[in-house]
């Protein structure tokens, strides 16, 4: 494996800086692990403190959403989540167990 190869273990995004992490759902709650996250490139100061901010309300909304059966654990469907100019892409892929997210600037974005 090449040294300069880093693990993504959120959605697959074309996009740069971008946070993803896979998230351990139990039931209707998410856990997460952070072995099982990582960066594509750094956040800047601002962009970090931005997601710090917001990562626990990202978090609380997918909870609500697996409760509501928005996301679901046996159906792949990507959903987007928006706060504090940051995007979150959440995707179950299926998986029965994980909920994969994708966290980037929404400027980051292009048309």
């Amino acid at each position: 494996m090449n040294k300069d190869a880093t693990q993504i273990w959120g959605l697959k995004r074309d996009i740069t800086p971008c946070f993803g992490a896979r998230l351990v759902q139990e039931g209707h709650r998410l856990h997460f692990l952070a072995d099982l996250a990582g960066f594509n490139v750094s956040f800047s100061e601002m962009q970090a403190r931005d997601l710090e901010e917001a990562f626990p309300h990202f978090v609380a909304h997918m909870e609500l959403m697996l409760l509501s059966g928005e996301l679901n654990p046996r159906c792949a469907h990507c959903v987007t989540l928006y706060r504090n100019k940051l995007t979150c892409e959440a995707d179950t892929l299926g998986s029965h167990g994980y909920v994969y997210i994708a966290i980037y600037h929404s400027n980051q974005v292009k048309d």
